[in-house]
């Protein structure tokens, strides 16, 4: 049951008579898929241990949101039916998605789920970008109480699809690019916990979804780097998106990865934070995924499995990425192909790519707090807003199969 009931059309929902603290702020977090919850629960974390403030969850329906209400209660969250959430007021409602969210009685804020805005709408006649269209932002026709951008740029995307949101637009910062970049001094915790000790070596193996996407292409890639890896310090790990899960089952592709698993590759399962992990990559192999692009931020080379140059925004930084690093190429080996993408490695160049990220680096926490607690009504608390290192990674759940049996 849940802690709060329907509204009776006066004003706030009348609280049920065994709940001990009352007359909180309520914040909904709407979490349509495991990838938005993950998302929100850094956004969320700037403000749940404030006393004044009550925080639930609820997950509307979503093609892709198998596991999304498993993930959350894991967690620890209250999540409340959609159907009591839409007859419930609310203070404050969070979103990465705009969803049936006009249904949502309360000020939204609406977040994107992933880094920059990457992706566009194949085959579409001009360049739309995904995130960005109107029917991306506005709710049912209504512009939410805030737009949250990552980067100064996103402003002008946002002014040419659509100029009514421009008002509510607000360029936050992006909570996962400075959560990895506070924890890479903190990289060999994770190395450690791993298993990668001193001469091991990680490949991260990491793939959106849809059909541009690396993973289409890992029955011909994943059997190639075991077998290269055979005998030698490196271990291989694959970070898959979560809609890769949910969209064709847990156990449809646990069973799929399952025979690769058995032979040494490290599986992250959708629900375990998958930033340590690629903290931890000595080599990247990607696509043009939020992930591949968050790893410009770590020391790690990178090399392009699969860049689809339809689905990808060209004004985005994974187009610049995509003419950056090395292309994986099926005519070479895949030791050649490693030495090559660490010779060439540059820096300063992936350090530029990096900057697109975010307008605001290191500044997220800050600007979100400010934000959230402007449209609450109430005063921040007395102390700065900042995250907790990301946690130890358990081993256990990445290798010898040990990931394949968790649900997504």
């Amino acid at each position: 049951m849940s802690a709060f009931s329907t509204s009776t059309g006066s004003g706030r929902p009348p609280v049920r008579q065994w709940l001990t603290l009352t007359g909180r702020k309520t914040v909904l977090v709407v979490a349509h898929t495991v990838t938005y919850g993950k998302r929100l629960l850094d956004v969320v974390s700037l403000l749940e241990s404030d006393l004044r403030v009550q925080v639930v969850f609820t997950v509307p329906p979503h093609e892709l949101g198998d596991g999304a209400a498993r993930f959350l209660r894991q967690s620890g969250s209250a999540v409340l039916p959609w159907e009591e959430a839409v007859r419930t007021d609310f203070d404050l409602a969070l979103a990465a998605g705009p969803r049936a969210m006009e249904e949502v009685r309360a000020q939204v804020v609406l977040l994107p789920h992933g880094a920059n805005f990457l992706k566009r709408l194949a085959g579409a006649a001009n360049c739309q970008v995904l995130g960005l269209r109107r029917e991306d932002v506005l709710l049912g026709g209504r512009v939410p109480a805030a737009v949250v951008l990552a980067h100064e740029d996103d402003r002008g995307e946002l002014a040419r699809t659509c100029p009514e949101a421009l008002g509510a637009a607000r360029v936050v910062g992006d909570p996962v690019h400075d959560r990895i970049a506070a924890c890479l001094p903190v990289r060999d915790v994770y190395r450690r916990a791993l298993g990668l000790d001193e001469g091991r070596t990680l490949i991260a193996v990491t793939s959106t979804w849809g059909p541009g996407s690396a993973f289409t292409r890992f029955e011909m890639l994943l059997p190639r780097l075991l077998d290269e890896a055979r005998g030698t310090a490196q271990r291989l790990a694959v970070l898959v998106h979560p809609n890769v899960w949910s969209g064709h089952g847990s156990r449809q592709v646990r069973a799929w990865l399952a025979s690769w698993a058995e032979r040494g590759l490290g599986v992250v399962p959708p629900d375990m934070d998958w930033r340590p992990v690629l903290c931890s990559a000595d080599l990247i192999i990607g696509d043009h995924g939020s992930v591949t692009l968050y790893g410009t931020l770590t020391r790690a080379p990178i090399l392009l499995a699969a860049t689809p140059d339809q689905e990808i925004n060209p004004a985005s930084p994974a187009a610049e990425l995509a003419m950056l690093a090395p292309a994986l190429s099926p005519f070479h080996t895949l030791t050649e192909q490693f030495a090559y993408a660490a010779a060439e490695y540059r820096r300063p160049a992936y350090e530029a790519v990096a900057a697109r990220i975010t307008s605001e680096p290191g500044r997220f926490n800050r600007n979100m707090r400010a934000l959230l607690y402007r449209l609450l009504g109430l005063g921040q608390p007395a102390h700065d807003p900042v995250a907790p290192l990301l946690p130890v990674p358990d081993p256990r759940q990445v290798w010898s199969g040990a990931g394949m049996g968790v649900s997504a």
